[in-house]
């Protein structure tokens, strides 16, 4: 069964800067590489996987960002916003929300769950995982 998401980009940060290979924002990209969660996103959010993702604090080379990048662009499909009705702490979130709002089904992914309206398509790398296994068991 395929799954959609938006990654916040606190979840691409993590599966880059950790060397825990079976942390689950690890566990989660490597669902997206293995075509079970079809990432969804606009250019906004990839302009803001770029700029994070570039960030000196984070140490990251260059062709491992191109590498993040690229993957979610290849496996994912782009979609508009829906206009949110909720408010955000911080606006710059509320892309990852909406774009999530756009495909019925998908998920928003994020390890900043407070950033985000309580509704049940907001959820953690954990929790995602968790999604994708019990559907596939479904099967």
């Amino acid at each position: 069964m395929k799954h959609y998401a938006v990654f916040d980009t606190n979840v691409l940060v993590s599966a880059m800067i950790t060397n825990n290979s079976e942390s689950p924002t690890v566990k989660v990209m490597e669902k997206v590489a293995d075509g079970n969660i079809i990432p969804i996103f606009n250019y906004e959010i990839i302009a803001e996987y770029d700029a994070v993702l570039h960030r000196s604090k984070f140490n990251l080379r260059e062709h491992d960002i191109a590498n993040m990048i690229e993957m979610i662009l290849e496996c994912g499909i782009p979609f508009p916003r829906t206009k949110a009705i909720e408010e955000f702490i911080d606006t710059e979130d509320a892309v990852f929300y909406e774009v999530a709002l756009s495909k019925e089904g998908a998920y928003l992914v994020t390890g900043n769950i407070k950033h985000f309206p309580k509704v049940p398509i907001v959820v953690t790398p954990a929790e995602m995982l968790d999604i994708v296994r019990d559907r596939d068991d479904l099967e």
